[in-house]
């Protein structure tokens, strides 16, 4: 492998609380551009601290990227106890059925604390919101990580999660575009086919991510759309890429799912080239251990200059508000029993 000057498209993931000898070997050659974490790497501040700050001396770049899962509910990567825990987005949409203000009022609390808690960690990202709609259908993989099944509400409420992000300076990631929504199967073991016409796509599926184009940055999901590519699923479909540019209209920055999940077939090197032959900026691939990175580096470029420029706009997006997460957590959980949803 070939030492990189510039960063490969790339995100990767790493084994423990701190980088052994060989990951520190692969990052500093191959440099990928960021890093996400899971529950394996994170255990107190002061560790998770270390990792990131570990992370972006390897890399030579103080400003790389680190991102988590942490929407809330079942998917949130802080979950052991160091951390306050949070209510998944499936919970605030429960609430806005009985009081949308308030349950907006809600979200963004909850949102500009968990988003100060990843920046007091130099967490980039928690991957959030989800905007899939949530249809009697669809597979639990999704379930309580959505919003709910009307799009307008979706909308409404992954709004607050956008802005709240922002505001204290973590970038909010809508996925899983363009919809999970139709899914009856877990994309992690198998690959979900939606024989939906465009036109209701359109009508449904579609119109949250349409509606937040302006979204810094957007994951894209693994699953087939017939109607659109037979054969591949959207995140290695070039088909998939010219509808979420030029139907949707999507402009921001695109990162796959994680490219290890079994909806995808052939070699990390293998997924990871096919994804960004097929117009996605980056790629998102940390399962499998170091081999699995090694070969997913060989299948990564570097950053293109449309995407770096992406990538700009979205920072320039990011505040820098200072909050209490502690106060707004409880704040939330009060909400939520007074309204008798404990």
């Amino acid at each position: 492998m070939t030492t990189n000057s510039e960063p490969l498209a790339l995100f990767v993931g790493v084994s423990g609380y701190e980088l052994t000898a060989d990951e520190t070997a692969f990052l500093r050659e191959a440099n990928p551009y960021g890093l996400f974490l899971f529950r394996r790497n994170l255990d107190h501040r002061e560790q998770a601290r270390r990792l990131c700050a570990q992370f972006r001396e390897v890399v030579g770049r103080p400003d790389a990227p680190i991102f988590i899962d942490q929407e809330g509910g079942r998917v949130q990567r802080l979950d052991n106890g160091n951390w306050p825990s949070f209510r998944s987005l499936g919970a605030f949409g429960a609430l806005a059925k009985k009081d949308l203000a308030l349950a907006k009022r809600a979200l963004r609390l909850s949102t500009q604390a968990m988003g100060a808690i990843m920046t007091d960690l130099t967490i980039d990202s928690g991957t959030t919101p989800v905007i899939d709609l949530a249809r009697p259908g669809t597979h639990d993989v999704i379930g309580q990580r959505a919003l709910g099944d009307d799009p307008e509400l979706v909308v409404t409420l992954a709004r607050e999660v956008i802005d709240g992000m922002l505001e204290v300076g973590a970038l909010p990631i809508m996925k899983h575009i363009p919809g999970y929504g139709r899914v009856t199967v877990d994309p992690h073991f198998d690959c979900p086919v939606v024989d939906a016409a465009l036109d209701d796509l359109r009508a449904t599926d579609f119109q949250p991510f349409i509606k937040l184009r302006d979204t810094p940055w957007a994951m894209v999901a693994h699953l087939i759309f017939t109607r659109i590519d037979p054969e591949r699923a959207a995140s290695v479909s070039p088909a998939l890429y010219d509808l979420i540019r030029n139907d949707i209209g999507y402009d921001g920055v695109l990162i796959t799912d994680c490219l290890s999940m079994e909806a995808l077939k052939g070699t990390p090197r293998e997924r990871v080239a096919a994804a960004l032959a097929a117009g996605c900026d980056i790629a998102l691939l940390t399962q499998g251990g170091l081999e699995a990175s090694i070969s997913a580096a060989e299948g990564a470029r570097p950053l293109a200059g449309q995407t770096i420029e992406r990538i700009t706009r979205a920072t320039r997006k990011r505040g820098n508000l200072r909050v209490d997460a502690t106060a707004l957590h409880a704040e939330v959980e009060g909400i939520f029993r007074e309204n008798g949803l404990a």
